[in-house]
Formats: structure tokens, sequence, C-alpha cells
């Protein structure tokens, strides 16, 4: 499959708060109408899509009402991640260690869905390293 994005889409009763909340976690933009909004990041890759659900039911994680899906957004500065997120709007639903090498905290954004913020785990060298491996054994794509 030769994809040109992959986008995930949350469901919001109130789509202009849903959207500049995630424009400002991925530090982009909002593009779109009244039923459906785009989140573009501040170089142009598509990442969240937010579609109006006038009966949005927030999950309750993490128990009670199911999510469907979450996030996990990973960072190299938790502590400054972690006040943004607030800034923005998002609570925290279970706490972390900011200060542990490695770690995250599950939050969740104004529409409640869960999202976590993790660190250290694994690096980008550490991706770098397993993808570079993984091509020198000729290992491809997983189809």
């Amino acid at each position: 499959m030769d994809m040109v994005r992959q986008v995930i889409v949350f469901d919001a009763a109130d789509v202009d708060t849903e959207s500049r909340f995630w424009a400002g976690i991925f530090g982009g933009h909002v593009l779109g109408d009244d039923q459906f909004r785009c989140v573009l990041s501040a170089s142009g890759e598509w990442h969240v899509g937010i579609q109006l659900a006038p009966d949005h039911v927030p999950p309750s994680w993490p128990d009670g009402a199911p999510q469907q899906v979450h996030l996990d957004l990973h960072v190299e500065d938790p502590r400054a991640s972690h006040e943004e997120a607030l800034r923005l709007g998002a609570s925290v639903l279970q706490a972390g260690d900011l200060d542990a090498e490695e770690g995250h905290q599950v939050y969740a954004d104004p529409a409640g869905h869960p999202f976590c913020i993790g660190w250290g785990h694994p690096s980008r060298e550490a991706i770098a390293a397993i993808v570079n491996r993984l091509s020198a054994e000729g290992a491809g794509p997983e189809r």
C-alpha cells in the first residue's frame, strides 16, 4: 500500500476548540469548515482531522466509556511538552515522573480523548539504528 498520508480523525462536539488544541500541539494550522477540520503541522503535513459529532461522549479513561484510539506523542523535553499541553487545554489523566530518563504521562484533550506524551523510548538514534540494520539485512517494508 503506497500511502500519501496517514491521518487520525477524532470526533468532537466542538470542532473549533478541538482543532485549535491539536494545531497547538503540532505547532501548525487549521483548515476546514463547520463539519470537518484538518490540522496541519508547521511543515504542512496533515496529522489529525476533527470531525463534528454533536452527540460525542468523551471516553472516561481508564474505566468507563471506552476510548477508540489514542495518540502516543514522543518528545525530547517532557517537562516543556507537559507545560505546553496543559496551556493548550489538556488535562492529566495519569501522571509520570517527568524527570525520569524514560516514561510517559496520559492526558485528555479538550474533547476528552486520551493521548500520551512519552520520552526516552526508544530514541531517534535507536530507531535509526534499527532501520539501518533491517535495511542492511535486506528486510523490506511489511506487506
